[in-house]
């Protein structure tokens, strides 16, 4: 029989890709216009990475979910409320930023501190699971960092399928350049899975799990410690929204050959 798997998922929160997203000079540093105001959902491919965890729990008797999550606890509190009818996990919360302009190497370091701390972590049972890349902290590299933190050596990128075997081993489709997939088999744990989109539906909503992760949530929130990651060193030295483009030509008498032939062309230079 399988042991039980302990499946820790690095995810937080992000503005809503349907905001316009303003960035602004603040004494601390860049930030985005009014971010506190703006709504906020669960990082996309993190989502992906924590209803794939979830799935797999669920075949893997006395397995855990835990989300580890680094945001604004208030903001936390909101996004929860929104997250916790979906899958069953227990919440490790860090009390700090969630923009895009913290250290990816520092945010890591916090989260990795979060993560040693949970009480009876047997890292021969972790699987680490997380985003390939992020809306908000897209570095790329956040997952790599965290995985190097926690001595986990195993890591795979851009994951869109894990199948386990009878055992600890499993393999991994992760993808390459040109739509391919490189299959890749790993013995045993500790593992660290950076997701892509997985294969799976966005769960509905289920009232039931909403009010039996709450509790363990805001508990969670209660005693989320405060971090600060730093900008690493890096300065910022101007930040705005990307000035948009757009050159119209009317043309009535052009045939299709000619304007795939100027299409062509202009594609060429």
């Amino acid at each position: 029989m399988p042991k039980p798997l302990n499946i820790i998922v690095c995810g937080s929160l992000v503005p809503d890709p349907l905001q316009t997203l303003e960035p602004v000079e603040t004494p601390q540093g860049p930030a985005l216009k009014n971010e506190q105001m703006l709504p906020a959902v669960l990082d996309p491919w993190a989502a992906c990475a924590l209803y794939e965890a979830a799935h797999l729990a669920a075949s893997r008797p006395g397995s855990q979910v835990t989300l580890v999550s680094m945001g604004p606890a208030a903001k936390l509190r909101q996004l929860m409320m929104t997250v916790a009818p979906k899958a069953t996990f227990s919440l490790v919360a860090v009390n700090g930023p969630a923009g895009g302009f913290a250290d990816a190497r520092a945010t890591a370091a916090g989260l990795a501190k979060a993560i040693k701390a949970i009480p009876g972590l047997d890292m021969s049972s972790v699987l680490l699971f997380g985003g390939c890349s992020s809306a908000s902290r897209d570095a790329g590299v956040t997952m790599q960092f965290v995985a190097e933190e926690l001595g986990i050596q195993e890591f795979f990128q851009a994951v869109d399928e894990l199948k386990f075997d009878g055992d600890d081993s499993f393999t991994v489709l992760e993808r390459i350049e040109g739509g391919s997939y490189l299959k890749s088999a790993c013995k045993g744990l500790p593992a660290a899975i950076g997701w892509a989109t997985g294969s799976l539906p966005e769960p509905p909503n289920n009232p039931r799990t909403g009010m039996m992760n709450m509790p363990k949530i805001m508990a969670a929130l209660a005693k989320a410690p405060a971090a600060a990651p730093a900008a690493g060193g890096a300065k910022f030295l101007k930040t705005e929204i990307p000035a948009s483009k757009r050159q119209t030509r009317i043309e009535k008498d052009m045939t299709e050959e000619e304007i795939a032939k100027e299409l062509a062309a202009w594609i060429a230079e």
